[in-house]
C-alpha cells in the first residue's frame, strides 16, 4: 500500500513537470510527462484523472493539461524547494553544477516550507538556479522573464544563453563539456536543413547541437 507521503511526492513530482514543460501556461501534451517521467502514457494517463479529480489540472481536449491556480501553487512551490537545493549543493558544498538537478529532486520532498525559507535566507535570497531559471517566491509566483528559445533564432542573429531547461544529468554534462552554460554569447552561423543540427559561434570554438537539445536552451537577445 502507499503511504500518504510517498502520494504526495508522486502529485509533486507530476506537478512540477508540467510547470517545467509549460512554463506554467501553454497545455502540456501527456505523452511528453510520460517520457520526462520515464512511465508509460497509460499510467500518466492515470495520474492525470487524479489530479484533475484533486482540482490541480485541467484536461484540454486534444491539446494536453494546463495547472490550475493552485495545481500551478504547489508546483512552484516544489520547484522553489528544489532550485534552493541546487544553489546549496553548487555554491557551498561544490558538487558539480550538471549532477545537482536529480539530487536536488530527491531533496525537495524532505523539504518544509520552513526550512526552505530558512536555507533561502542562509543562501541570500537567490532568484535564479545554477541552470538559470528563476526560482519561485514563496508566495507562488514565478518570475517573468524575458527569453526564447535557441531553436526561434535564425542564422547571423547573436545572444546570451540565459538557462537550461531541466533535463537529465548527462544531458546537463555534455552541454557543460561544451560550455553550453548561462551567460555564454552565441551567434548562430549555421541551420542545417531537414531539423538539422544548429551550430553556434562561441568563444570556445563551433558547436553544433542537434534539435532537441537546442529546445533545452534558452536564450537572452
Amino acid at each position: 500500500m502507499r503511504t500518504q507521503s510517498t502520494s504526495n511526492e508522486t502529485f509533486e513530482m507530476y506537478l512540477k513537470t508540467i510547470a517545467e514543460l509549460s512554463d506554467g501556461q501553454a497545455p502540456v501534451i501527456i505523452a511528453r510527462v510520460a517520457e520526462r517521467l520515464g512511465i508509460s502514457p497509460v499510467s500518466a494517463n492515470e495520474m492525470m484523472k487524479r489530479l484533475a479529480e484533486q482540482g490541480l489540472v485541467e484536461h484540454v481536449r486534444y491539446k494536453g493539461v494546463t495547472l490550475t491556480a493552485n495545481g500551478r501553487y504547489i508546483a512552484h512551490n516544489v520547484m522553489r524547494r528544489q532550485r534552493l537545493w541546487e544553489r546549496f549543493l553548487v555554491d557551498h558544498l561544490q558538487m558539480e553544477w550538471s549532477g545537482v538537478y536529480e539530487m536536488a529532486c530527491r531533496l525537495e520532498h524532505a523539504t518544509s516550507n520552513v526550512l526552505a525559507e530558512a536555507l533561502s535566507a542562509y543562501l541570500g535570497h537567490p532568484t535564479v538556479c545554477p541552470h538559470g531559471s528563476p526560482i519561485p517566491n514563496s508566495d507562488g509566483t514565478l518570475p517573468e522573464l524575458s527569453k526564447r528559445p535557441l531553436t526561434s533564432l535564425r542564422v547571423g542573429e547573436a545572444g546570451c544563453i540565459h538557462s537550461i531547461q531541466p533535463t537529465t544529468t548527462d544531458v546537463y554534462a555534455y552541454l557543460d563539456r561544451y560550455h553550453i552554460v548561462p551567460n555564454q554569447n552565441f551567434t548562430i552561423s549555421e541551420i542545417a536543413p531537414m531539423q538539422g543540427p544548429i551550430t553556434l559561434e562561441m568563444s570556445n570554438g563551433k558547436v553544433a547541437l542537434g534539435r532537441s537539445l537546442a529546445e533545452l536552451v534558452w536564450v537572452n537577445t
